[in-house]
């Protein structure tokens, strides 16, 4: 089922066409999809994000094409209507008001889906708006949700969305399996730089090692490799409420890795990931560390400027406190690194903030024992690597290889150019 328009075709539209919109459009091969469906008992992966362009929810469109064939309803972290703001903040089940059906959390008293819960379905639709980070958890959901498809004979059809943050750049070092958590199930980089899609296929070929999902994926017309969510022309909805917009997700992948530490990572403000900051934080100092390395002749931490500012959470970290640190503009956003720009951040507020600055501790994502940064990090020794102020560039450097083996593993998944 993995088809799209015809290359012609495609000059008639001037946005990505998601694949919701190619499952309930009325395109070239919409028919082809639906048919496939007809007479299944439906569930449903979605959240508020998971909108066609003209900002209909999925369930009102899958159930106006297949009349009471939607039998129950999934969310996955943060709830079905995004409303649970933090990390283990669970949302409860419910009946959708409108259809009439289930809503099964799958962030609650389980992350994994019940029998008793695929026992109403034959066939689950996933539309499910991925942010490009191996940290964020809906990538999990879904693989928890093939595997229990796989185990009790049932089908997957994923509906593709755009990687918001592009197909280009993949980054960071490779998940190490005694660190695998909810936050990072499976060894893959911080930046993956695949559609949901993608992932979710090279996630039933390579890492479930049980009976393999029947897994379709249904399309994108027109998203290009090199696409930031902008170009898409499409309406951005928050996957998640601290997500407010394109630019937090770009920096995401870097400026998550707050969540480790008593930093604040902007929850509570109207900017979250894209401004950081403490109490404590001397600007000056980490700016000048900065400057220092951007200008160095070797530097690549480029394609962005950082802005001193004071700000005061509402919630989370710092509640009520002015807290003094900076808001990251990406000005070139093929350029920018975001996730090797935060940890050098993270390296220099150790350095000069080392009697204040604090790891955070358990628990963090259903983890009780292991430090929340190496779960975030993926492997302890990077987190001892940023501690002996080892060069960020060394760094780097140390996790080339294994990232290129992910490069070229995850290539043969791609769907698009």
């Amino acid at each position: 089922m993995q088809h799209g328009l015809h290359n012609d075709a495609i000059k008639n539209f001037d946005k990505v066409i998601t694949g919701l919109e190619n499952l309930c459009g009325k395109y070239e091969l919409s028919s082809i999809y639906r048919e496939k469906l007809k007479g299944k008992r439906l569930g449903l992966l979605a959240n508020p994000a998971s909108v066609d362009s003209y900002f209909r929810h999925a369930s009102s469109l899958i159930n106006k094409i297949y009349p009471d064939q939607l039998k129950a309803l999934f969310s996955p972290q943060h709830g079905f209507y995004a409303e649970k703001q933090d990390n283990m903040v669970e949302s409860a089940h419910s009946i959708d008001p409108i259809l009439k059906i289930p809503i099964f959390s799958l962030y609650s008293t389980t992350r994994i889906p019940t029998k008793e819960m695929f026992d109403l379905i034959d066939t689950l639709i996933v539309d499910i708006q991925d942010v490009g980070t191996r940290v964020y958890t809906f990538i999990y959901t879904i693989s928890y949700c093939l595997e229990v498809a796989a185990k009790y004979g049932k089908e997957v059809v994923i509906l593709d969305r755009p990687n918001p943050i592009g197909g280009l750049n993949v980054e960071g070092n490779i998940l190490k399996s005694e660190y695998s958590s909810f936050v990072g199930r499976f060894p893959i980089p911080m930046r993956h730089g695949m559609t949901v899609g993608e992932i979710a296929t090279l996630f039933n070929s390579e890492f479930i090692v049980e009976k393999k999902c029947d897994l379709a994926i249904i399309p994108m017309v027109g998203w290009k490799r090199k696409m930031l969510f902008p170009d898409t022309k499409l309406p951005w909805i928050p996957p998640s409420p601290n997500l407010p917009n394109p630019f937090s997700a770009l920096v995401y992948p870097g400026q998550v890795i707050w969540e480790g530490t008593n930093i604040s990572e902007g929850r509570g403000t109207t900017q979250p990931f894209e401004i950081f900051g403490s109490p404590f934080i001397d600007t000056e100092k980490i700016f000048k560390a900065l400057m220092e390395k951007v200008q160095s002749p070797v530097g690549d931490i480029k394609g962005f400027v950082l802005r001193p500012i004071a700000f005061e959470p509402t919630s989370g970290k710092w509640q009520g406190k002015v807290c003094y640190g900076f808001q990251i503009h990406v000005v070139e956003p093929y350029a920018f690194k975001p996730y090797k720009t935060s940890l050098f951040l993270l390296q220099q507020i150790i350095k000069h903030h080392f009697d204040q600055f604090r790891w955070k501790e358990p628990p963090y994502e259903y983890e009780y024992v292991k430090l929340p940064i190496d779960l975030i990090l993926g492997d302890k020794e990077l987190r001892e690597a940023l501690e002996n102020f080892e060069n960020i560039d060394a760094i780097e450097e140390s996790w080339q290889d294994e990232l290129e083996k992910f490069k070229k593993m995850s290539r043969k998944f791609y769907i698009y150019e």
